[in-house]
């Protein structure tokens, strides 16, 4: 089966008919409670998990389910057409989503998937929605519409479909490992990603990397009274925050020892991209209640956010912290860092370079010490090549203008394990937005972001099949 644009055109015909069809089945899959940070849901992280091998057998995948010492992790293969060397997409995806807690924030019950008006349109409300069985599901009826308009799909797919993404992929690894012969394929494709705005498509190109730590100062062996010793004993929050103030310089860049070694200067070519875009700083700033600007001076907005690297304190504590007053010298302080790295920056140099950082710094008596909770590279996707130029066409097809090649601040480390273990690059062709309030309660996804995500899917099986 060689696919044709009049193939195409049937699909895309097939995906309007079935619109009321796919908000049923989408519908189902949200209200599968399938929270895996939280022991009492595993029962229905199963169930999730169960839901994707019916709904993709019935398109024709042969189906797996792998047990792990966590959620199962769900796998598929479709052949494609016989006799004709067609390309050999890896889809990934997650059917496991966030506590949905605070509850009483939501204005509808989490798993209780509603269609609600919004500015520009219905959208559906639900945990989930977007992050990421929503857009699994633009994949999925993309399929469908494949195999009912055409009778068949027209290219291999391979499907790997997780159950633990929202808290550490920890059996993903091992199982990848395990199974490379099972995901061999050409190119990755992920849908967990945004679109630049409502009307204009992206491809996310450039992911951070991060590194994540927990710095733990000891000082006396107990809390001390703060009459009778301060002064004279060390004070392990004041030694601590003296320490981590000095993380910048007045230029907003980061002190670690060799930390920019690996950074990139952005392409010409990306820089001018990326001004065109009119991105608003100011609007993006009074949308958190903030006017002022933030990070390494000279940079714009987007280069700070996309392609430059970082390091932020995400918890301190130590001492007393209750109501009234409790005249202590605590006997330990601790803090949460992190570093989000961009271009060739080496994990575990960034690591080395921040105990260093704090070993010429630690006061005699202080002991110091680091955790490491992960340690994840930067991943550049390569544009080149046959896969990337069909994503970009897809999308013009579908809105009529062409695709931003965008960055991400956050981190996707599937991306990484996917070049490092099996030697895939991934197209990141996703359809959120900014305000879908991934996370938080009142998760939503807009019914034009699902139905156009569902329509690029159909019109990239179309142009993988021709690209060869």
């Amino acid at each position: 089966m060689t696919a044709t644009p009049d193939q195409t055109e049937a699909v895309l015909a097939r995906l309007a008919a079935t619109e009321t069809e796919a908000r049923t089945g989408l519908f189902e899959f949200l209200s599968i409670p399938s929270v895996s940070a939280q022991p009492k849901h595993a029962g229905d992280c199963r169930q999730a998990a169960e839901w994707l091998r019916r709904e993709f057998a019935a398109v024709g995948f042969e189906m797996q389910l792998h047990e792990t010492p966590g959620h199962p992790i769900v796998t598929g293969y479709y052949p494609g057409p016989a006799n004709r060397d067609v390309p050999h997409i890896l889809f990934y995806g997650h059917y496991d989503v966030q506590p949905p807690e605070p509850l009483e924030l939501w204005t509808s019950p989490p798993f209780t998937p509603t269609m609600v008006d919004g500015p520009e349109g219905k959208r559906v409300v639900a945990r989930g929605a977007v992050d990421d069985k929503g857009q699994v599901m633009t994949f999925l009826w993309a399929c469908r519409a494949w195999h009912e308009a055409t009778g068949a799909l027209p290219i291999r797919i391979t499907l790997l479909l997780e159950g633990e993404e929202e808290v550490g992929s920890a059996n993903l690894e091992t199982f990848i490992e395990s199974h490379k012969e099972l995901l061999a394929a050409d190119v990755a494709l992920i849908s967990d990603t945004g679109m630049w705005d409502r009307t204009t498509p992206a491809l996310t190109t450039r992911l951070r990397g991060m590194v994540y730590t927990q710095i733990d100062l000891l000082g006396p062996d107990k809390d001390l009274h703060s009459g009778m010793y301060g002064g004279a004993a060390l004070n392990p929050i004041n030694a601590l925050t003296r320490i981590l103030g000095g993380l910048h310089d007045d230029q907003g860049r980061v002190q670690i020892p060799g930390f920019y070694e690996g950074v990139d200067e952005l392409p010409p070519a990306v820089a001018a991209q990326w001004a065109a875009l009119g991105f608003d700083e100011g609007a993006m700033l009074a949308a958190i209640g903030l006017s002022q600007t933030s990070g390494e001076v000279g940079r714009t907005a987007l280069e700070r956010l996309w392609a430059r690297p970082t390091a932020d304190l995400n918890g301190i504590w130590g001492g007393y912290t209750g109501e009234g007053a409790k005249t202590v010298i605590a006997s330990h302080a601790h803090a949460k860092l992190s570093f989000r790295l961009v271009s060739r920056q080496d994990p575990a140099k960034i690591l080395a370079g921040l105990k260093q950082f704090l070993a010429a710094r630690t006061p005699p008596g202080a002991q110091v010490t680091v955790t490491e909770f992960g340690l994840n590279p930067a991943v550049e996707v390569a544009v080149d090549g046959p896969f990337v130029p069909a994503a970009e066409a897809a999308l013009r097809d579908e809105y009529g203008k062409e695709a931003v090649l965008m960055g991400c601040g956050g981190s996707i480390p599937v991306v990484g394990v996917f070049k490092t273990m099996l030697g895939l690059d991934t197209i990141l062709m996703g359809f959120g937005l900014d305000d879908d309030q991934v996370h938080s309660p009142n998760e939503k996804f807009d019914w034009t972001c699902f139905t156009g995500g569902a329509r690029c899917h159909a019109r990239l099986l179309g142009k993988l099949a021709a690209a060869r």
